[in-house]
């Protein structure tokens, strides 16, 4: 079996209050009136903040700052029927659960996923890399050749699948893995422990017996595994804390009507990174964890994360809502309170606005049917008048 050549892989890797001015009609009197409740709300502000801030901080739980396990890897997909959405071959790189490259017999072309990519390789890293691409693509097609007449198969649409990739630890540790898969079932996988290849069904033994027998592939495999996609790993982590360390979290608060006249609020966070957050609902300064759901952290495709926190509540009772957000890039914390009293005032201006509309079209409606009535009593005028002649 005439694979594509291995050694194509080692290659891959966000009005200000003025005190009056001194005239005779503005003295020291009317400038005390006028500060007295500016410092008030001012006191009240703070007090709530402080209350919100200190509660915060000795009930929520702080995400781990730890080390945490990191990856890099990259999918192989060639289809003997492709079809609209689905390209013949395909090839997409990920470092964690972040795409930064893809490939498609389309458009023949590697290109990077995310503007921080950009600067994490050289200018000629993308030519390279695309030509390689193309001889993987070719060879992806001549593979499923191969393997259909390997398994007797006449016909139906087969797919060939590579992947491979290494991990960096949180003890700094690293593994790599590297394996074939043909429709859907395992091919042949590369053991790292034994530095061999291993089929998977007896039509994989003729490869494992030749590449097992070519020194030079199963080094290079190892040295790949080991190193090179371990320093590849290592450069993409650095660059992409650099282009992304100063995003911080943007978090805005929304609410919509639940059953039984109940109300969910929903926190949305996004543009941060790295991607650790702690996001919790806080009702009158206590911690919601039990009522809280949340949507786990998801890849924006920019480098970025984002998340949800919603939670079920009784509009009616006098709490107050707040959603507090923990970020490594945040000074303290970030906090977005849900404004109740603006979201009835815009309830009701919608109810408004509809019964407005009603009443609008409710009066064109009477409008339009009394200026037909009327045309309809002075056309009959006309009828019985010409009758007369």
């Amino acid at each position: 079996m005439a694979l594509p050549e291995q050694d194509a892989a080692m290659d891959m890797l966000s009005q200000s209050t003025r005190c009056p001015s001194r005239t005779p009609s503005c003295g020291w009197t009317a400038v005390l009136l006028l500060l007295i409740p500016v410092l008030y709300v001012a006191v009240e502000l703070y007090e709530t903040i402080q209350t919100h801030v200190t509660r915060q901080l000795t009930n929520t739980l702080v995400p781990s700052s730890r080390p945490r396990s990191h990856s890099y890897r990259h999918f192989y997909t060639g289809v003997s029927d492709p079809s609209p959405g689905v390209s013949a071959f395909t090839a997409v790189g990920y470092v964690d659960d972040q795409q930064i490259l893809h490939y498609d017999s389309e458009t023949r072309r590697q290109e990077p996923r995310g503007d921080w990519m950009q600067g994490a390789v050289g200018p000629g890293f993308w030519d390279k890399e695309t030509r390689t691409l193309q001889r993987w693509q070719e060879g992806f097609k001549r593979n499923l050749v191969t393997l259909q007449h390997r398994y007797n198969q006449t016909g139906g649409s087969r797919t060939l699948q590579f992947m491979y990739g290494c991990d960096l630890h949180e003890d700094n540790s690293t593994g790599g893995h590297m394996q074939w898969a043909y429709n859907g079932g395992d091919f042949i996988s590369y053991d790292l422990g034994t530095c061999t290849w291993v089929a998977a069904p007896t039509q994989a033994q003729r490869t494992q017996h030749s590449w097992n027998e070519d020194q030079a592939l199963l080094q290079s495999t190892r040295a790949y595994l080991e190193e090179t996609c371990i320093t590849w790993l290592r450069q993409y982590l650095q660059h992409g804390e650099a282009a992304l360390q100063s995003k911080r979290p943007v978090a805005q608060v929304s609410d919509r009507p639940s059953r039984d006249g109940r109300t969910t609020l929903s926190c949305r966070v996004h543009g941060f990174y790295p991607r650790d957050i702690s996001v919790v609902w806080l009702q009158s300064g206590e911690v919601q964890t039990q009522e809280m759901s949340h949507s786990g952290v998801l890849p924006s495709g920019d480098g970025t994360y984002q998340t949800w926190a919603t939670i079920e509540i009784d509009p009616s009772n006098s709490h107050d809502y707040a959603c507090l957000v923990e970020h490594k890039n945040l000074g303290l914390v970030l906090c977005v309170f849900w404004d109740k009293g603006r979201t009835e005032y815009n309830r009701k201006l919608i109810v408004g606005i509809l019964v407005g509309a009603v009443l609008f079209l409710v009066i064109v409606v009477m409008g339009a049917a009394g200026y037909f009535l009327k045309g309809r009593r002075k056309q009959r005028r006309s009828t019985r008048h010409q009758g007369g002649l």
